[in-house]
C-alpha cells in the first residue's frame, strides 16, 4: 500500500513538473517572438527574394489576441534587386541574402517603426513627426560616426554630412520629387552598423512601377491611412518577407495568417 501511494505521489509530481514545463514553455515562446507586446503590425509580402513588387497589409489586436485584417491590402514597390535580411527584432537569419549598403534590397524581418516626416509644417497621425529643411540629411556614408541617422547640416555641420546623398527634402534638390513628402522611418539597423544598410523608410511613389534603393514605397491614399492608423502607444511593428520565408516563420514569429 505504501508502495502504490508513493508511486501516485511520484506520477503526481511528474504530472505537476509536465504541465510547469508546458507552461513555461509557451510563456518563453511568446516573450521571444520579435512581436511580442506589439498591437499593430504592417505586413509586407513578395513572392521571392528578388521581387521588387509587394503587398502591403494592415493587422491588429488586443493583447495576445488573433491577428484581425483592417482595410484592403494595397500593392507597394520594394527595392530595385527585391530583399534581403535586415537587422530588426528578429533573430539572426543566416540563409538567404543579408541586406548591405547600397545593395538595392529592402530589409526584410521585423522592425520598429520610427518617426514619421514629410514636407508639411506638420504631420498627419499619431507618430512622431518631424518638418523637414532644405539642410536635413539621412547620412548614408557608412564610415560616419551619424551613419543611418537623420540630421540637419545646420545643428551637426557641414562637414559632418559631407558625401551624404540622401537629401530630405527631395523636392528643393531633385526638381520637385514628391517621394518624401509623406514617409516614416522603418527602423532597420537601428545601431548604424557600417555597410549594413542605411536610410530605411516607408514613402510616396512618383508612379505605380517605380522600384525603390531599398524603402517600400506606395501611393498617397495608402500612406495617408497608414499614417492615420498608426499608434505608437500600441507598439506598431513593421514585418517585411518573401511567401516562403513568411510560411517558414508564421507559426514561431506568430504572424497573422499570410495575407492573399
Amino acid at each position: 500500500m505504501l508502495r502504490l501511494h508513493r508511486n501516485a505521489a511520484l506520477l503526481a509530481l511528474s504530472l505537476a513538473s509536465l504541465l510547469l514545463a508546458a507552461c513555461s514553455s509557451t510563456s518563453t515562446a511568446t516573450a521571444d517572438s520579435p512581436l511580442a507586446g506589439a498591437g499593430q503590425l504592417v505586413v509586407v509580402t513578395a513572392m521571392d527574394w528578388d521581387a521588387p513588387q509587394a503587398r502591403l497589409q494592415r493587422f491588429e489586436r488586443e493583447g495576445d489576441g488573433d491577428w484581425r485584417p483592417v482595410g484592403d491590402a494595397v500593392p507597394v514597390m520594394l527595392g530595385r534587386s527585391g530583399s534581403a535580411w535586415g537587422l530588426g527584432l528578429h533573430p539572426a537569419q543566416p540563409s538567404g541574402p543579408q541586406k548591405r549598403e547600397g545593395d538595392g534590397r529592402a530589409p526584410a524581418g521585423v522592425f520598429a517603426i520610427g518617426q514619421a516626416f514629410g514636407y508639411a509644417p506638420e504631420g498627419v497621425g499619431a507618430l512622431p513627426y518631424s518638418a523637414m529643411a532644405a539642410s536635413h540629411y539621412c547620412v548614408d556614408v557608412s564610415g560616419s560616426p551619424l551613419y543611418n541617422r537623420i540630421v540637419d547640416a545646420r545643428t551637426v555641420g557641414a562637414d559632418a554630412v559631407a558625401g551624404a546623398s540622401e537629401h530630405m527634402r527631395l523636392d528643393l534638390h531633385n526638381d520637385g520629387d514628391t517621394r518624401y513628402r509623406q514617409g516614416f522611418v522603418i527602423e532597420h539597423n537601428a545601431s548604424g552598423i557600417p555597410d549594413h544598410g542605411s536610410c530605411i523608410f516607408a514613402h510616396l511613389l512618383r508612379r505605380p512601377d517605380e522600384t525603390t534603393a531599398g524603402c517600400t514605397a506606395m501611393d498617397d491614399a495608402a500612406m495617408d491611412a497608414l499614417l492615420r492608423w498608426l499608434d505608437p502607444a500600441r507598439t506598431p511593428r513593421f514585418v517585411l518577407l518573401p511567401d516562403a520565408e513568411y510560411a517558414r516563420l508564421q507559426a514561431t514569429w506568430q504572424l497573422p495568417t499570410q495575407p492573399r
